[in-house]
Formats: structure tokens, sequence, C-alpha cells
């Protein structure tokens, strides 16, 4: 087995550890950062960016996702990953050139529920809250399920969205069923270019700087019809803005404090959370905005493996795991590879280990393989939100995976 060189252990530092309690010191709260227009344009420096996103509750109003007293511990089986090699287009590439080219600011590999391992870059810790981006919606889908499963949403995958979003009524989203939102299959018409200041994105995004209660809800009132509901896929944040305000009208309760009660304080989150706010006091952005730890959400990647269940108690309906992250059937029968808003595998392996991910722009990315037990979880500040990293982040956790199945079968 080839050893590893000796690494900080900044895991295991405890000398400015923060508390849980959000008004505890945060060792990254005097940071210099830049706004969110910039994030969004691709226009923040490699500094400022990390400052940025490991301070994004500074950016908009925020709601804290309060953690209990009692976190999750996480058992310590330390594996060299030194033999790690990816391949993307004939080259080869080790964990180094990994966390170097993706621009990865924090790494966590979870097997058996345990680290194997666990790294951060660029002035991170364990105690750093990072910015979940598009990793929200995963959360917010499984909210959806868990509120089917308290009987909060009676109809199920078959509500009908203008029930419970009022403000939606007589618009292109008369007649779109809950399932379809999950898929991102209204049929509503939608651009998603991050980077194009017109963008329906784009819009969206400065409703959110606004702060105007209702002001997401009007964006998505005003878009044209431009399929049949179900019948086509659309990538789509504002379907999760929409999912969020269902969801939060169905639990008659904020939506991080539904996850804290739900998921956060149950299953032993170690560390408070925060989640934007579409306007002050109002409801929290559904596509992205929450600030967590690396540990946290790998826990959560590991709820996830774990079937939903807290100490054997299934928080989500039957079958819902499965449903959400495998392959969905458009309405007109053609297969969709995505779940409801998990992205279901994308390479052979993965595929083969019915694999599924959340994924963010800027490289954010929690990856769980149910086969083989393995949960990865990783930050990052890639610099644009484009999606061009140099190594596909599932061929990189294919290549873990193989490594640490040929670790346990090594020789002692």
């Amino acid at each position: 087995m080839t050893s590893c060189s000796p690494q900080p252990d900044l895991a295991a530092d405890t000398s400015r550890r923060e508390p849980s309690r959000s008004s505890a010191i945060y060792r990254h709260a005097d940071e210099p950062i830049g706004d969110i227009e910039q994030a969004y344009s691709g226009r923040l420096t490699p500094d400022l960016a990390v400052n940025t996103f490991r301070n994004i509750d500074r950016l908009f109003p925020s709601r804290i996702i309060a953690a209990g007293a009692s976190p999750r511990p996480l058992g310590q089986a330390p594996t060299c990953l030194d033999g790690v090699v990816a391949s993307v287009n004939g080259e080869a590439y080790d964990l180094y050139d990994y966390l170097a080219l993706n621009s990865v600011t924090g790494l966590l590999v979870l097997r058996h529920g345990d680290i194997v391992h666990e790294t951060y870059q660029r002035g991170n810790h364990r105690d750093t809250r990072w910015m979940s981006m598009s990793v929200a919606k995963s959360v917010c889908s499984t909210l959806a399920g868990m509120a089917i499963r308290d009987g909060l949403i009676r109809e199920g995958l078959a509500a009908q969205v203008t029930d419970y979003v009022p403000a939606l009524a007589g618009s292109a989203y008369q007649g779109v069923s809950l399932r379809d939102l999950l898929m991102m299959a209204s049929g509503v018409a939608w651009n998603e270019t991050y980077t194009d200041p017109r963008s329906d994105r784009r819009a969206l995004l400065r409703a959110q700087i606004a702060q105007r209660p209702g002001g997401a809800m009007k964006v998505m009132a005003a878009l044209p019809r431009a399929a049949k509901p179900g019948a086509r896929h659309n990538y789509s944040t504002g379907e999760t803005q929409i999912l969020a305000e269902l969801v939060r009208r169905a639990v008659s309760r904020p939506l991080a404090e539904y996850l804290a009660l739900k998921l956060w304080q149950p299953y032993g989150m170690e560390s408070d959370a925060s989640w934007w706010l579409e306007s002050a006091d109002g409801v929290e952005i559904g596509g992205s905005g929450i600030a967590a730890t690396l540990r946290d959400y790998a826990r959560f990647g590991q709820f996830m493996l774990d079937g939903g269940r807290v100490e054997g108690r299934s928080l989500l309906p039957d079958g819902w795991i499965d449903a959400a992250t495998r392959p969905t059937t458009l309405a007109g029968g053609d297969s969709l590879e995505y779940g409801y808003m998990w992205w279901t595998a994308w390479t052979p392996s993965s595929r083969r280990d019915r694999a599924f991910a959340a994924k963010g722009i800027h490289g954010q990315f929690i990856y769980v393989n149910p086969t083989r037990d393995i949960v990865i979880a990783q930050n990052a500040a890639a610099p644009k939100p484009l999606g061009r990293l140099v190594i596909d982040p599932m061929v990189f956790c294919d290549a873990v995976a193989a490594h640490l199945e040929g670790q346990a079968g090594a020789p002692a």
C-alpha cells in the first residue's frame, strides 16, 4: 500500500472551533466579500470568491437551521487516496490534480458511515459554512417528500401547484402537478443561463435582490407555456422556488424550521446552518442559499444512503428515494435522466452502482453510491458558473470508489 505524505489535520484543529450556535464568533466573519451578481457573472477573483462563498449569509437575510445538542458521530477510518487516478480524455489525474484543478476547498469521503478522507483548502476548516448553490434543490425536494409522508400534502405527487401557490393561479402553471415540478417538466418556458443578464434566472435573482415579498412568484407567473405539463424537461431554478412556496404553505412553517425539526436535529447535524430568504422574514430560496459545514452536507448524503431513516423510522414515503434518484418518465413515455431534483448517474460505473448526486454551480457536490456504501461531499470555488470543471466530479468519485474497493480487498 502506498503511504500518504503527512497532511495537516485541519479537521482536528480545536484552537478556534466554532460551537454550533450561530451567535458564536465565526472565524471568517471579517473577510472582505463580493456580491451575488459578481458570483453569477463569474467576475470574482479566486480569493474573493472563496471569502464570498463561505460568508453567503452576509449577502441576503437568512434564517437559521438550528442544530441539536447531540451531533451524529462520524467514525474515523483513514485511508490513503494517493492511488486514486481519474482518467479524462486520455489524461490521468490524481487526488492532488483534482483538488487544484477543480478549485476544491473541502473534500470528505465516507465509507460505511466512517470518514476515510477529509481535507480543507484555501483557509477552510471543519467549522466553515459553505454555500450550497443548487445542492439546496435536492434538500428542498426531500422536504417535499417529508411533507407527503407527514400527510401535509394529501394528494402526494398529484398535488396541483396552483392549489398550494395561489399567486400562480391562471398562469402557465395551471395544470402542473407536484411531480411535474420535481422533474422540472412543467412545460413552462425558462432560460437558466447564469451569466446572461437577460435570462429568466437573472430576472429571478433580481427579484431576490429587491427583497420584496412575492417578487419571485411575480417572475414565475409571467412566464409563457412552451409544452404540455410533464412532457418536456427544462432545468429551472424558478421551479424550485415554486416548490419552496408549495412546501412552506403545506407545512405551515418556515422551511428552515421544518428542516431543523425533521432532519437537522434528529439526524444529528453538528452545526447550525442558514438559508437565504426571498425577503425579510419571507420564504426560503428553494434553489440555493443554504450555508452549512462540509460534514453536515456529508451527513445529508448519508441520510439518503440510509434510506431516509432516523433511528429506524422512515421520514420519507415508501419508495421515495428510489423514485427521486433514478431516471423518471415524461408524459409521452420518454425516459428522463433526472430524478426529483436529484441528478442520476452519468458515468457507466456509477450507473451500475445506482449512484446519484446533488450538485451546484461553482463545484458543489454530494455523491451517494448505495452499492458501495460511499458518500462524497465536496465544496469548491470554480471561477465561473458554467460547469467547466477540468475533471468531471463523478469520474473522480468513480475512481475513489474503485480505489477504496481495492484497498478493502488488499492484504493487510
